[in-house]
């Protein structure tokens, strides 16, 4: 039996204001601040040097397959939301139901580069390259940046899938799913970002 001190821990332990907490890891909203700094550098320049040759961006655009665009921002909405699922599973301890949500989010995730793949591929037989012209340089180093990311993002995703297959819901594996889905959620929100800017802005 906990003598009288215990029970006054226990009393003032418990009496103490709940301090909300950012999800994840603090290092991935660093992280996440510095590259929306970047992407933010890039998206003006794109719209800067588009401003001064509007003919020529537009006539370039209109080359670009807007339903493939459409597509995988369905794609990574989708997986952003399997994601936002599975963090809601694991914190109420269900391992198998958390698990099957990472796996569908990831297979969403490698559904978009496999889009992204055939898109370049029909950039590469109509002859356009990075080096066409100022627009399919922008095109192609943005969403090759971003495909970077995606990349980064699945890894993350199958890493913390692969953590909780073999221990199981904890604390800690709960925080790297937090952290992995707010990755997720700047790729997912990079990618609508450009997908406005390059194939819908005239």
């Amino acid at each position: 039996m906990g003598s009288m001190e215990d029970v006054q821990k226990i009393r003032v332990n418990t009496s103490k204001p709940h301090t909300p907490n950012l999800p994840g890891s603090e290092g991935v909203w660093i992280l996440i601040f510095g590259d929306m700094m970047v992407f933010g550098l890039f998206f003006g320049t794109y719209l800067f040097y588009r401003s001064a040759n509007i003919e020529m961006y537009y006539t370039s655009q209109s080359s670009l397959n807007e339903f493939f665009g459409l597509l995988n921002t369905i794609v990574l909405l989708t997986s952003s939301w399997f994601v936002v699922w599975a963090v809601r599973l694991a914190k109420s301890g269900a391992k198998k139901a958390t698990a099957n949500r990472i796996v569908i989010a990831i297979l969403l995730g490698l559904g978009f580069c496999v889009v992204k793949g055939i898109e370049y591929s029909a950039k590469f037989s109509e002859g356009h390259t990075i080096i066409s012209n100022e627009f399919f340089m922008f095109y192609f180093m943005l969403t090759g940046i971003h495909l970077v990311h995606v990349t980064i993002g699945l890894g993350a995703l199958s890493f913390v899938y692969f953590k909780i297959k073999t221990q199981g819901i904890n604390e800690n594996n709960v925080t790297t799913l937090e952290t992995s889905g707010i990755f997720w959620h700047l790729v997912d929100l990079l990618w609508v970002v450009l997908f406005a800017l390059l194939y819908l802005v005239r």
